[in-house]
């Protein structure tokens, strides 16, 4: 036997177990405890989802990424090319009437594919044009020069001529033309006959892809379809704007387009906002009634206005004057008004 003594068991202390801390004087109160990040006001409020789809559209391929998709799209084109081939012929060679069929479909794919391939062309083309005048108004404002100014004037009528809603504002704008005897007051008069109308309807496109993008933020709590549906709205509004202007966009324009805006937000760090943004937008006493997914999608609907008013810039024929730009606050604040002035009125 071992001459250690056996250790015995202390009965356990029943009742409430009293544990000295110190002096009163260094016992911290509830007041010092740190607040709860998920219960602060605006936590989290800060557009990842805008800035996710900014990122994820200004991001360009690497070199080595375009050579690998451009080969494996010319590898795949050669297969389906060789395989459509052989089986025409096969079909030509056992059941003639059947082959000829298939070979008049292939043949109606491929037309329907040149088709695509001209309007996108054509869009580009559209786009270089906008490209083009935006470049000369320029011009023409910074050299004060009234034939270069009269001349952009009638290029820009001549190209909303053909619009019907734009007719009267274009007849009113020929009979004034002669009167300006100054560059700059000719283009003043230009965008306020013909441009003006175009910005109202450019502008609501832009509350409503803001509206969309921040009802579905606040509302719809699954993973990645903020993203997806900023990425999506901001395509669909950048395209429309667009058409406002008169420089329709095809689907790679409407890319190239978004991937222009969005690399010039990421640039000028136009996408880094949060609760200022909130403030501004809503007011302190709303802000703190809300969720936390609300004032989630108030900044990513801030952030797609912010998209839609570059897009105008990027899309419109000439820039805009002093005091024309439209204001990122009143678009979202009239946005968002019927979502949230129910919300207002009932909070308690």
């Amino acid at each position: 036997m071992s001459d250690t003594p056996s250790k015995q068991t202390e009965p356990r202390a029943r009742g409430p177990v009293l544990i000295e801390y110190g002096n009163e004087d260094t016992i911290p109160g509830p007041d010092a405890a740190p607040p709860v990040p998920e219960h602060e006001p605006g936590y989290g409020t800060r557009g990842n989802a805008m800035r996710s789809a900014a990122v994820l559209a200004s991001r360009k391929p690497s070199r080595l990424a375009r050579w690998f998709w451009s080969l494996l799209a010319a590898l795949i084109g050669v297969v389906i090319s060789t395989a459509a081939w052989n089986f025409v012929i096969g079909l030509v060679t056992s059941t003639p009437w059947l082959g000829y069929g298939v070979a008049a479909l292939i043949a109606a794919f491929l037309l329907v594919a040149l088709a695509i391939v001209v309007k996108e062309l054509s869009a580009f083309a559209r786009l270089a044009r906008m490209d083009h005048l935006h470049v000369r108004a320029t011009e023409a404002a910074a050299l004060d020069d009234l034939s270069k100014a009269r001349d952009f004037s009638k290029s820009l009528s001549a190209l909303y001529a053909t619009r019907p809603e734009l007719k009267w504002h274009v007849e009113r704008l020929s009979e004034r033309r002669d009167e300006q005897f100054d560059a700059t007051a000719l283009l003043a008069l230009t965008e306020t006959e013909l441009l003006a109308p175009l910005d109202l309807a450019a502008r609501r496109e832009v509350e409503a892809a803001a509206r969309q993008v921040a009802t579905v933020t606040a509302l719809v709590p699954l993973a990645f379809a903020d993203v997806i549906t900023a990425l999506s709205s901001n395509v669909r509004m950048i395209r429309r704007i667009a058409e406002v202007y008169g420089g329709r966009s095809g689907t790679l324009g409407s890319w190239r387009l978004l991937r222009a805006v969005m690399s010039h937000l990421v640039a000028t760090g136009a996408v880094a906002m949060g609760d200022d943004m909130l403030h501004s937008v809503l007011g302190g006493n709303l802000l703190a009634r809300l969720s936390r997914r609300f004032g989630e999608g108030v900044v990513n609907g801030a952030l797609t206005a912010r998209v839609g008013v570059a897009a105008m810039e990027v899309c419109r024929p000439m820039p805009f004057s002093p005091g024309r730009r439209p204001r990122v606050t009143s678009i979202i604040q009239t946005a968002l008004t019927g979502l949230f002035a129910k919300a207002e009125e009932t909070a308690p």
